[in-house]
């Protein structure tokens, strides 16, 4: 918010469940939106919705939901938007009918699966999938051959990609498959399209699988693939933490922590059900 008490239109509309950020900027550049009677046609017209009236289609505004913030286990084989020209799956036909408009939190391909974090707090999208934020992001990749110790120093720090060097990141075998593969772990703080599956296949060792296993200090723990949940007011509060400059590694915390806490450690369990899940597949088609 400006000093004066004003906002941007396009961000006032996104926060009244109006459209996504995106959304209300192409609306506003249609002529579809009013204030005080008039059309306006720049998204970064200020606005006071306190004393400004302002109208879409030539209906009022609607009041603004309550937040709410959401974590989802995306599938394989969906988008991450709500509608595609190709009819392709989204993960909105995942939700149910809730009560408020939510986006997701950055993207991810529509070969990877893992967590997706959903909200209609712009603020809180907005600070998290920031460049200057640096969330971590961990992600399990199940590559080809398993990569040597050499390969791993590599890839912590940062190899040259055709959009530029990657940032350090965090990278370690977890366990090797019956076929010489394995299953690496790797957090990367940046957000790069198809980042993991570009780094590992500039060091020769490319991605069959990848699951993203936490996002700043949210878990898949608890979830089934396809199912969602709400946020616990401490998540949230964490996140905000994160999202305002707080290390993952101290947020909800009053202590120092070293570098090497704050990411969430591989669930066993998980990898253990998915190993034996990959190996009953195998045997059937043996």
């Amino acid at each position: 918010m400006n000093a004066d008490g004003t906002e941007r239109l396009a961000k006032v509309l996104a926060a009244h469940g109006v459209a996504s950020r995106r959304e209300a900027e192409a609306m506003i550049a249609e002529g579809r939106v009013k204030v005080n009677g008039a059309i306006v046609k720049h998204p970064g017209h200020p606005v006071n919705e306190k004393k400004d009236v302002i109208r879409v289609d030539d209906a009022a505004m609607p009041d603004a939901p309550r937040l709410a913030y959401y974590v989802l286990y995306k599938p394989k084989g969906y988008i991450v938007s709500r509608a595609d020209p190709t009819a392709r799956k989204s993960v909105m036909e995942l939700l149910p009918e809730l009560p408020e408009r939510v986006e997701p939190v950055g993207r991810l391909d529509i070969n990877t699966e893992g967590v997706l974090l959903l909200t209609n707090d712009g603020d809180l999208a907005h600070q998290l999938t920031h460049p200057s934020a640096g969330v971590p992001k961990r992600y399990l990749a199940k590559v080809y051959r398993t990569p040597s110790p050499r390969t791993i120093a590599r890839l912590e720090a940062g190899i040259q990609l055709e959009d530029g060097k990657t940032a350090p990141a965090l990278v370690r075998v977890v366990s090797a498959t019956d076929k010489e593969n394995a299953w690496v772990e790797i957090t990367v703080t940046e957000g790069r399209n198809r980042l993991i599956r570009r780094m590992f296949a500039e060091v020769g060792h490319p991605v069959a699988k990848l699951v993203r296993q936490s996002f700043g200090t949210v878990s898949l723990r608890g979830l089934e693939r396809g199912h969602f949940r709400a946020l616990s007011r401490d998540e949230v509060a964490r996140l905000k933490e994160i999202g305002t400059g707080t290390p993952a590694a101290l947020a909800g915390h009053n202590k120092p922590a070293s570098s090497k806490q704050g990411f969430a450690k591989v669930d066993p369990d998980w990898l253990k059900r998915r190993t034996k899940g990959n190996r009953k597949r195998a045997a059937k088609r043996g």
